[in-house]
């Protein structure tokens, strides 16, 4: 019987080999037939796990991003920030092998960005009623907000993540990020491109739209864990889960941010 592994298909297999030298029944006769105690198995994967790290890398993120306000950076140190969180992001994303280290400089990196903006929204929106409060706390508490909505209705089971519902969710991502980049190239020749971040109504109803699509994205991570936690998926999956509410949370975060500073113009 021909044998599926292909490895064993080769010339050579199944009595066609040529016998073994002195030499290799020498070495195979010396070699030790214990080599040691095997490997221990990973611990699978918690909610514990993925709550205590999703909270170092949001702490991380406070940590710089309070470091970079105070500091009072420029501009330059936001971009900076974002390229290289981005380029982090990007590794992640494709690395094959969970690093705990990079997804903590992807942390560090948006923390120095979201640090910054935040400082320039905080001096330009600024309101001098202090009932109104900060706009960047505005933007952190209604962040908070959605995330605790969006795990409420989750838990409560008011929408199901299925297999449609997550290309739909994706596909709403890619189609905005796509947006974005459109924009952002018409602004070389048109004086606000299409609109979408110039403060006007598009403005708002865009920015309204993405802060909707992000809290989706909270759903699919949500179920990321939940069918990690109960298919036993390994422990260091964990930052991977951390990794992916961090970059959802920001999206959010900036949106609001953004949306806020519409109104206050």
């Amino acid at each position: 019987m021909r044998s599926s592994n292909p490895i064993l298909t080769r010339e050579g297999a199944f009595g066609r080999a040529a016998p073994p030298s002195a030499d290799q029944l020498s070495q195979m006769y010396n070699a030790p037939s214990y080599a040691g105690p095997p490997l221990a198995a990973e611990r699978r994967m918690t909610i514990d796990d993925v709550v205590l790290r999703t909270a170092a890398t949001l702490g991380t993120i406070l940590v710089v991003g309070a470091a970079a306000w105070a500091l009072d950076l420029g501009i330059g140190f936001a971009v900076l920030g974002a390229i290289a969180g981005f380029a982090l992001a990007m590794v992640n994303i494709f690395k094959r092998k969970v690093s705990p280290p990079l997804i903590l400089a992807y942390a560090a990196c948006e923390g120095l960005f979201l640090g910054v903006i935040s400082h320039f929204f905080n001096t330009q929106f600024s309101s001098g009623n202090p009932l109104v409060g900060s706009i960047v706390t505005q933007a952190v508490i209604g962040t908070t907000l959605a995330f605790v909505g969006v795990l409420a209705a989750y838990s409560l089971r008011v929408v199901r993540v299925t297999q449609k519902f997550t290309r739909y969710v994706v596909g709403a991502g890619i189609a905005l990020v796509g947006l974005m980049v459109v924009n952002l190239l018409a602004g070389l020749f048109i004086p606000g491109g299409l609109g979408l971040r110039s403060g006007g109504t598009a403005s708002i109803i865009f920015s309204v739209i993405a802060i909707a699509v992000g809290c989706l994205f909270l759903l699919l991570d949500f179920n990321e864990i939940e069918q990690g936690v109960r298919m036993g998926a390994p422990k260091s999956y964990a930052w991977m889960c951390a990794f992916g509410l961090t970059v959802t949370l920001v999206w959010i975060y900036l949106e609001i941010l953004r949306l806020l500073s519409y109104f206050r113009q």
